[in-house]
């Protein structure tokens, strides 16, 4: 662990968002940062559930290019001799199975080609030859975005902050956030079990306990830990990890391969979420029990396109707790209520695939005398403005995850 001390700028969590933050913070000459982790490792609880599937084709040219963003670092971090993510730019397949989802794809081709961001409609054949195992002859449409791919969550994690460190980061890990100390409406300090340290602007990049931590600055928010499972088959036929990253969003369904097995997950059309306050600040989230039910619901749901569903042992099943909120947007930056706390949550799933456009949108929020329109649009502000129905809010953040895949999300 890393002297505590003094900094500037302290970051209160170590997950895929923490250390991608920390990073690009140091990429921008912020080096007297201080990044504090709760628990005895970086990147041990939601970070280390996420599949780390890469996708840049969405439905607005902003999130599009933060995707983009994000793959760009991940190329250049890969290239790099040591500490590389474990980015494999195997490329994505996006299937279509119904006629509106067809209509929604060439919509997102529109997006990606105003972004620039490379795209292109193959024929089920040509599907085919790049998942051989697969039959897509009821696929009404296939987009291919050759850039996408896959990396390893805890990997990044670690590169990130190899090379935060390297410009002068600190981390330390075991150190729980007690309290914000603030003087005249401005962050002055973070009190830990570990004592007071000292410092300008504190960034919440604390995942599932970001509500907690924002709390302590005075701030009411509303983020949501809504359930997120997967599981791991154990070796099947034709699978290896050269094979590109596969969605199939009228089966509300994602999929890839991870070594010589296959990786199956989705979204839940009856998640189950939690109110951020059934557990206490540092206790970590209510466990949760391995789902049998929905790992069978996955493996029917992608049976017409694999007969050997059926025949998949699994292997490991993972689930985690990220977080959403109401209107599925990201909440980043400072605050006018508290000057020197900036948020960098409510991910909704994006945390580890986005976390380098995060980073950036939260540089960007900090340095720049006139942040971006979107940028600007991820305020906290925007919830604090206005009361918020905690129940309201929830059910939202919860039907967020539910259409993840929903036409028109």
């Amino acid at each position: 662990m890393d002297s505590i001390g003094d900094a500037e700028i302290v970051v209160i969590g170590g997950g895929g968002v923490g250390c991608g933050v920390t990073h690009s913070l140091c990429r921008a000459g912020k080096t007297d940062v201080l990044l504090i982790e709760k628990n005895e490792a970086l990147a041990s609880e939601t970070t280390s559930q996420a599949a780390g599937l890469v996708g840049q084709v969405r439905t607005s040219v902003d999130r599009v290019k933060l995707a983009m963003w994000s793959v760009k670092a991940f190329s250049e971090m890969e290239s790099e001799p040591e500490a590389k993510p474990g980015w494999r730019q195997v490329g994505s397949l996006r299937i279509a199975m119904t006629d509106e989802r067809v209509t929604e794809f060439e919509s997102m081709k529109l997006v990606a080609d105003e972004a620039g961001l490379k795209t292109e409609f193959i024929s089920n054949d040509e599907a085919r030859i790049k998942w051989p195992m697969f039959d897509f002859s009821t696929a009404k449409s296939v987009l291919w975005c050759p850039s996408d791919g896959y990396l390893q969550p805890n990997d990044l994690a670690m590169s990130y902050a190899h090379r935060a460190r390297r410009h002068g980061a600190r981390i330390a890990t075991g150190v729980t956030v007690e309290g914000i100390r603030t003087e005249n409406g401005s962050v002055t300090g973070v009190i830990t079990n570990h004592g007071t340290i000292n410092c300008n602007t504190v960034i919440n990049a604390a995942g599932a306990h970001a509500w907690h931590v924002a709390k302590m600055g005075g701030l009411d928010l509303p983020i949501f830990p809504v359930r997120h499972e997967y599981f791991v088959s154990v070796d099947a036929e034709g699978m290896h990890p050269e094979l590109p990253v596969m969605r199939v969003p009228d089966a509300s369904l994602y999929l890839r391969a991870e070594i010589n097995g296959l990786l199956l997950g989705g979204w839940e059309p009856e998640a189950l979420s939690i109110n951020p306050n059934d557990f206490n600040n540092g206790q970590t989230p209510p466990r949760i029990e391995d789902d049998w039910e929905v790992m069978g619901w996955f493996i029917e749901q992608i049976a017409p396109l694999y007969s050997k569903a059926s025949e998949l042992g699994v292997r490991s099943i993972f689930k985690g707790w990220p977080t959403f909120v109401p209107d599925g947007r990201f909440i980043i930056g400072e605050s006018q209520k508290l000057k020197g706390f900036v948020m960098a949550g409510g991910c909704n799933a994006h945390g580890v695939s986005g976390s380098a456009g995060i980073g950036q949108h939260v540089v960007e929020s900090m340095l720049e005398p006139e942040p971006s329109p979107y940028v600007k649009s991820l305020s906290p502000d925007r919830f604090l403005e206005k009361n918020w129905n905690a129940n309201a809010a929830k059910t939202s953040a919860k039907q967020i995850y539910e259409t993840y895949y929903g036409l028109g999300s």
